[in-house]
């Protein structure tokens, strides 16, 4: 696979005279990694597969037990499905309305609220007890994973502090990881050094 902007590049490598098939996208570790590089399917994925163990769990999650203790168990089994390798997504505004709306749809689930009720989303989350979080903690895990790359010296810290000197296409350029997570770069990467003296 090459990933490149347009998604349509053809590369041909060789490995003891058999050429390797150059796929569209693929599963590794876990995650799906597609040739444009974005990351909207692995996100639809992600919240699909949470959605199915929570439909595996919705006995136990929409019945009369302690509301705490079933928010804790959505946590620790659902949304650490929805959330497997959220630390390099880089998230579209359309990627977080879908995160969010899932959570919502979670919170809803588990209250027994029908989609066709005029319950509002504020309502929702005042019976649960609870307020829109989901962003905020994948984006307290961005913040955190830059500080264990840097802490060695490895080639996944070339690639994340490396730079690549091309002619600037057309249009607006695409968000990038490093960007999405720009404002606490810097400081994770002082508190990483200061780490490993």
């Amino acid at each position: 696979m090459c990933i490149s902007r347009q998604g349509k590049t053809k590369v041909k490598i060789y490995i003891n005279g058999q050429l390797l098939e150059q796929v569209q996208q693929f599963r590794y570790l876990g995650s799906s990694i597609t040739e444009d590089g974005y990351c909207d399917k692995e996100i639809r994925s992600r919240i699909g597969l949470a959605k199915v163990k929570f439909m595996e769990k919705k006995k136990i999650l929409t019945s009369k037990m302690n509301l705490d203790l079933r928010k804790r168990i959505v946590k620790c089994l659902v949304w650490s499905v929805a959330l497997y390798a959220s630390k390099t997504w880089t998230i579209s505004k359309t990627a977080m309305k879908r995160i969010e709306a899932f959570e919502m749809w979670i919170w809803r689930m588990m209250e027994k609220i029908s989609w066709t009720a005029k319950v509002s989303n504020s309502e929702v989350l005042n019976r649960v007890e609870e307020t829109r979080c989901i962003i905020d903690t994948i984006n307290q895990r961005k913040r955190r994973w830059p500080g264990h790359v840097l802490r060695h010296d490895v080639l996944l810290r070339d690639i994340q502090e490396g730079r690549m000197t091309a002619k600037c296409t057309r249009g607006r350029k695409r968000l990038q990881l490093m960007s999405n997570i720009c404002e606490g770069y810097e400081t994770a990467k002082k508190r990483a050094e200061d780490r490993c003296l």
